[in-house]
């Protein structure tokens, strides 16, 4: 039968929404002025040779060359732009995964709130992935990263000078550590002795006295490993 069918929710099924007539009784004619178009195989292979890689392609690949989730890499594929900004900072950076996690939290949230998009964003891919490699570096930490990342958007000045302003750079330096965790150790010998006693609890209390000491620029990692090794 020559039909529009309708779905009908309640009973699960399709019916009939009307019936439909040949195509002489729609009066359709043929358009005179429209030449023959043939098609050939050779025209459709270059067509597809020059397309650009396609979402659902580029968020398989995603997935397989960078190990993204099925849903943060079709997040990223939604937007051209945000894909290309993507690869590229993943590249330039060698982390991936950091990379795909601060696109799309931070980033992500000052372009919504700016209202501009991924091709219109203060903050290069080159530059965003500069600051991807300072935090793997372990010269600023993770919530140092998503302040220089906001005032990168709204000055446009790169992660070092920015890094450098606020003086956020922390001390990997494990013998300028080393002297502050003496110093802490000696001035807190009760504390030494009850943390030795049994007290573990007051092994935070240490980490955050060398913290303060260092203005809380201390690499957090190097200042545990030192203080379980003195303690």
């Amino acid at each position: 039968r020559q039909e529009t069918r309708l779905w009908d929710e309640k009973n699960n099924r399709t019916r009939v929404m009307r019936t439909k007539e040949d195509a002489h009784d729609y009066r359709y004619f043929p358009e005179p002025d429209l030449q023959p178009l043939a098609v050939s195989s050779e025209f459709i292979a270059a067509t597809k040779a020059k397309m650009p890689e396609l979402p659902d392609a580029m968020r398989e690949r995603f997935m397989t060359d960078y190990n993204l989730s099925f849903d943060d890499a079709s997040q990223i594929v939604s937007e051209k732009a945000l894909a290309e900004f993507y690869e590229t900072a993943a590249r330039a950076s060698g982390n991936p995964r950091t990379s795909a996690n601060f696109l799309l939290s931070e980033l992500l949230r000052e372009l919504n709130n700016s209202g501009k998009t991924a091709s219109e964003s203060p903050v290069a891919a080159e530059n965003f992935a500069e600051l991807i490699k300072t935090l793997d570096a372990g010269k600023i930490n993770n919530n140092q990263a998503k302040e220089v990342l906001v005032e990168m958007f709204a000055s446009g000045k790169p992660a070092a000078a920015v890094i450098s302003e606020k003086g956020f750079e922390q001390i990997s330096d494990s013998g300028q550590i080393e002297k502050i965790v003496d110093e802490i150790i000696e001035k807190n010998e009760n504390q030494v002795n009850a943390y030795r006693g049994g007290n573990e609890k007051l092994f935070g209390f240490f980490v955050g006295q060398v913290m303060k000491a260092s203005q809380g620029k201390a690499n957090p990692k190097i200042v545990n490993e030192i203080l379980k090794s003195k303690l």
